[in-house]
């Protein structure tokens, strides 16, 4: 399998006849992949695109290769997908969430040039889920052949795709575990093989497991079966592993499977597969993972970027993972569809569990659609089923009015494909599925959990956001009399001010701890990121992190709910201390720090005010970190410093220091564990701070930032850019080549700033 992603050309709001008549005065567009049909800007100026876009390449296949199976595997693409190999239109695929396999072995042409074109419309279509028109939803249809694409060259005795195989429980490789503890489990493998030669074909299967550091801790070799002319084979086999080491978000640790097929005693295909070996249950009082009670603590991710829309590189959705886990999640949902592959191996390297959705918000359409999105439950699980992260398969179409035939059949469609103990569907309604998973603005306080108390296990999916912007299930309602609207709601843009953003941390503060009350397994605040959407002009601001990945207030927060770990071993969850205040307005002498530690010191210019514990009061009972509340008795600028104490020994400090005159510009740019690769499309974002003399961040700062960039690596959307509290962020992608990349920023009146990014070839 080699990646396919190269060399393609793209047009957009072309004529279709002209298109494939070949004329000439088409400007066809050089491209790579993943790619976004249209840059789309971060403040929405006029609706997401929508249309017909076209992707041609051209690729020459070796005349040794006739005679083999030859496919192209797309991870995704918006929405509907027709497929034409040399003029010839022979493959659809409906729905932009999930992937799509073409097998053009008998279609191609060997030792010639071939020509693949792809026919994109991303329209507002009643029988493809989501299936809502784009002016009335929450999120939007980016159009593009936006995941990666692969060339697949295999014997035609091969192991099978899983999703194309379309077959239950079935497909290429299953992974299941058995009986685990930390002294022993099972693993069973299931391979299922094709066979598309003409005459039947002796086949075996060996499989090795591998240790993180690649030693061999099990194999097995099957019998050898025959496998008829177009016919499937199944091969089962068991994998005893001795004193294992269980994956938790605390120590994910991974094992590979490597399924090899063996024909004659020749290898001709092999899967390798990272796998974590774990129990999990869900319970009325609880969720246990490998035996041990476990509070879902989690968010909801959409995965939009800026500019580039769903067409995040493998590394950017790797980078998303883990701001989420070093937000102190150990859970996400992902809403509302399918998300990447690399987005999922994210987790499952990082530790963080998974409820997986079928894609879906507020529309239920006729039986045409109803059968597609059953066809894209089934596609999920096949899809997804290896992953150690998920524990949750949504086969619900999120706040949609299903109705209890569709319900049935996309449960039972989940257990059908994974016909074991311990796999859990949920939904929005609770007729059905395994897992209640309802939103707090379904109710209204103080009767969530009247409401909620069922006979099944409970995890709040979304909270936080929808019942402070419409007012109607917060328990601070006294205080809310005295704020405006837009002070009381979540929904705030980073640079709202610190009133405003300590009101939102406030809002997730005061609904987390609620549900801490209740009988939940677990919760999601509603969200991580800011995004755009179909149905309304602004940017979604309820993330606890911007559009462009920077936190605000209430990120801390959450922060500070998961840890501390001591023990210096883990790269998250350390000890932590957090000023959510800017220190430079006389009126705000109320000073809130975020923490996980056991008591905190708050220094004024060198003089402590005070050293105490976390707070107590109604919205801190049932948090394991209650935030610090400080009363500086004179206000003054200057620094303050927080200083986190555990077993009366420092721990963590943070300063803040009242901002001076906007003086300079600095900049920075967010690895967040992956280095800027080269020639994949990789995309970083990078920020210049207007700073003080001190190189204090000015948070009040609008300045206009004009950025430039130097090497092999180019701008994507805007070149000059506001600040938003003190911060002007571009995304910069790296080119073909390894090196060097400068990156230069200038505003009127401030020090310039250069920066230096390394672009590297290649990721472990």
């Amino acid at each position: 399998m080699q990646h396919f992603n190269d060399g393609w050309e793209f047009v957009r709001d072309a004529d279709s006849a002209s298109v494939f008549s070949g004329q000439s005065s088409l400007t066809w567009e050089q491209v790579s992949l993943p790619h976004t049909a249209r840059l789309e800007p971060i403040r929405k100026t006029a609706q997401q695109w929508q249309g017909t876009a076209f992707y041609r390449k051209s690729f020459k296949l070796p005349a040794a290769d006739q005679g083999k199976h030859i496919a192209l595997k797309f991870e995704a693409a918006m929405q509907v997908a027709d497929v034409y190999l040399n003029g010839q239109h022979f493959f659809r695929h409906l729905g932009g969430y999930l992937p799509f396999y073409v097998d053009i072995s008998d279609k191609a042409k060997y030792g010639q040039e071939n020509t693949v074109l792809v026919k994109l419309n991303n329209e507002d279509n009643p029988r493809v889920a989501p299936g809502k028109p784009l002016a009335d939803l929450d999120f939007n249809y980016y159009s593009g052949i936006y995941r990666n694409v692969y060339l697949i060259t295999k014997d035609k005795l091969h192991i099978s795709d899983a999703v194309a195989a379309n077959r239950v429980a079935g497909g290429g490789v299953l992974l299941h575990y058995e009986q685990v503890s930390i002294n022993g489990a099972t693993l069973n493998v299931q391979t299922e093989l094709k066979n598309d030669h003409p005459e039947q074909r002796e086949a075996q299967v060996r499989v090795i497991l591998a240790d993180s550091s690649g030693n061999k801790v099990g194999e097995a070799l099957s019998e050898s079966i025959l496998v008829q002319p177009g016919r499937f084979g199944t091969l089962k086999q068991r994998i005893t592993i001795t004193n294992p080491k269980l994956w938790s978000p605390v120590a994910p640790y991974l094992y590979s499977v490597t399924v090899e097929l063996l024909h004659e005693g020749r290898l001709i295909d092999q899967q390798s597969i990272k796998t974590g070996v774990k129990t999990f249950r869900f319970a009325k009082d609880g969720f246990y993972l490998n035996g041990v009670k476990l509070y879902l603590r989690g968010t909801n991710r959409h995965q939009e970027y800026p500019y580039v829309g769903y067409a995040l590189s493998d590394n950017a959705n790797y980078r998303d993972a883990y701001k989420i886990k070093e937000a102190g999640f150990n859970f996400v949902r992902l809403s509302h569809y399918p998300q990447s592959p690399a987005f999922m191996e994210a987790c499952d390297e990082l530790g963080l569990l998974t409820m997986d959705a079928l894609p879906g918000w507020q529309f239920f359409g006729d039986s045409v659609f109803q059968k597609n999105a059953l066809q894209d439950v089934r596609d999920m699980v096949r899809r997804d089923r290896n992953y150690t992260s998920v524990i949750l398969w949504e086969a619900s179409l999120n706040e949609s009015g299903m109705t209890k035939e569709f319900m049935q059949k996309a449960h039972q469609a989940v257990h059908e494909e994974l016909p074991f103990d311990n796999i859990y569907t949920c939904g929005w309604l609770n007729d059905v599925y395994d897992v209640f998973i309802p939103a707090r603005q379904h109710a209204k306080a103080p009767d969530y959990w009247n409401k909620y108390s069922q006979d099944k296990p409970l995890l709040i999916a979304e909270y936080g956001d929808w019942e402070y912007y419409a007012q109607n299930a917060g328990f601070n309602q006294k205080e809310f009399a005295n704020l405006k609207e837009e002070e009381r709601t979540s929904r705030q843009l980073r640079g709202a001010g610190q009133k405003r953003l300590l009101q939102q941390a406030l809002n997730y503060q005061e609904a987390h701890n609620s549900n801490l009350q209740g009988p939940a397994v677990g919760d999601a605040n509603w969200l991580m990121f800011d995004y755009k959407r179909g149905y309304a002009d602004d940017i979604e601001a309820s993330g606890i992190m911007d559009i462009v990945r920077l936190p605000k207030f209430a990120y801390y927060f959450y922060q500070s709910q998961a840890g501390p770990d001591l023990s210096g071993k883990s790269a998250f969850h350390k000890p932590m201390v957090f000023i959510a205040n800017y220190w430079n307005d006389p009126e705000s002498k109320t000073v809130k720090v975020y923490s996980n530690t056991e008591e905190v010191e708050l220094q004024l210019n060198g003089k402590t005010i005070a050293r105490q514990k976390p707070d107590q009061d109604r919205n801190s009972t049932h948090l394991p970190h209650p935030p610090f509340t400080f009363e500086v008795p004179t206000y003054e600028p200057g620094n303050l410093t927080a200083i986190g104490y555990i077993n009366n020994q420092k721990v963590a400090t943070h300063g803040q220091r009242t901002a001076g005159k906007p003086a300079k510009l600095i900049l920075r740019a967010d690895y967040s564990g992956k280095k800027l690769q080269a020639g994949v499309n990789d995309a970083v974002l990078v920020y210049a701070s207007v700073a003080d003399e001190h190189g204090t961040v000015v948070p009040d700062a609008v300045n206009a930032v004009r950025f430039a960039v130097e090497g092999d690596a180019e701008i994507i959307g805007a070149e000059v850019v506001e600040a938003e509290a003190g911060i002007a962020a571009i995304l910069v992608k790296a080119g073909k080549q390894a090196g060097t990349i400068k990156v230069k920023a200038q505003a009127d009146d401030l020090e310039a700033a250069t920066y230096t990014l390394e672009a590297v070839k290649g990721i472990k």
